[in-house]
């Protein structure tokens, strides 16, 4: 590849790039028809660069963020329930949608109180399958979450749902909602660190770095502002626009719908 078409695809890509985080970060949150999100990676003629390409333009225009600390799980285990078997142990890849999917809540501070962000993503392609925010953590967040994703995300039904040992997935309620839906338990292995469940990790990290460091103050912020933004930021930005490696460039939205139109070629 000649130096030119490199310099030519480094702009595409920065201006892709500042296209997404231009102005401010609520505006960066619009609705975004699904055609257009298929758009982003298609411009005529242009070869996406390597993955330390897209980094340096991000650093170049400020986009990477290093944190401070390594991230702690928030949840606590209850160390007499009845453990599940690790079924992943650490192999996130999956050929289909609902094989795998990892679970996790995080903690975010807001200036009236703290927001407990409850979410389970398809290892398949990133899709936000269920979303539930609360004030608090116990089981009952959990449990809504099985029951937002089975409610957006009908047949759920044989899924693996990976999680930490935390009580409140141990907890009865929650697995008698996983037997309702007809999921497959799978927790971090005894003794096992955050790594085990690293894809939520990561997802946790990529939406704080992209929403809140070094942009805006989240002590700034009311618990029902936050709650606008993060539902805004998973369910229109990132499911429909948000470019992942993990799926060769595409949206979760746009790698779905292709896995879906092959069945159907193929029927």
């Amino acid at each position: 590849m000649s130096e030119k078409i490199v310099q030519l695809n480094e702009e595409v890509i920065k201006g892709q790039l500042k296209e997404l985080v231009r102005g401010s970060v609520e505006e960066t949150l619009n609705e975004l028809p699904e055609a257009e999100a298929e758009k982003l990676t298609q411009a005529e003629g242009v070869a996406i660069p390597s993955e330390r390409t897209v980094y340096r333009v991000m650093k170049e225009i400020g986009l990477v963020h290093h944190p401070k600390r390594k991230p702690n799980g928030i949840t606590k285990a209850d160390r007499e329930a009845r453990k599940s078997d690790d079924l992943l142990k650490r192999d996130f890849s999956a050929d289909k949608p609902l094989e795998k999917c990892v679970t996790d809540i995080t903690e975010l501070k807001a200036k009236d109180g703290k927001l407990y962000v409850s979410a389970i993503f398809d290892c398949f392609d990133l899709t936000v399958l269920g979303l539930v925010m609360d004030d608090n953590m116990r089981a009952e967040l959990c449990v809504r979450t099985l029951d937002s994703a089975a409610l957006s995300y009908p047949a759920p039904r044989g899924a693996i749902v990976h999680s930490d040992r935390g009580s409140q997935y141990t907890s009865g309620a929650y697995r008698a909602a996983l037997e309702k839906h007809g999921i497959r338990q799978s927790m971090n292995s005894d003794g096992g660190r955050c790594h085990d469940n690293a894809r939520c990790e990561s997802i946790w990290a990529r939406m704080k770095t992209e929403l809140f460091y070094d942009r805006i103050e989240l002590q700034s912020m009311t618990v029902e502002h936050l709650k606008s933004l993060i539902w805004r930021y998973f369910i229109s930005y990132w499911n429909r626009r948000r470019i992942c490696s993990a799926n060769d460039g595409l949206p979760p939205v746009v790698k779905r719908r292709r896995y879906f139109a092959a069945l159907d070629a193929t029927a």
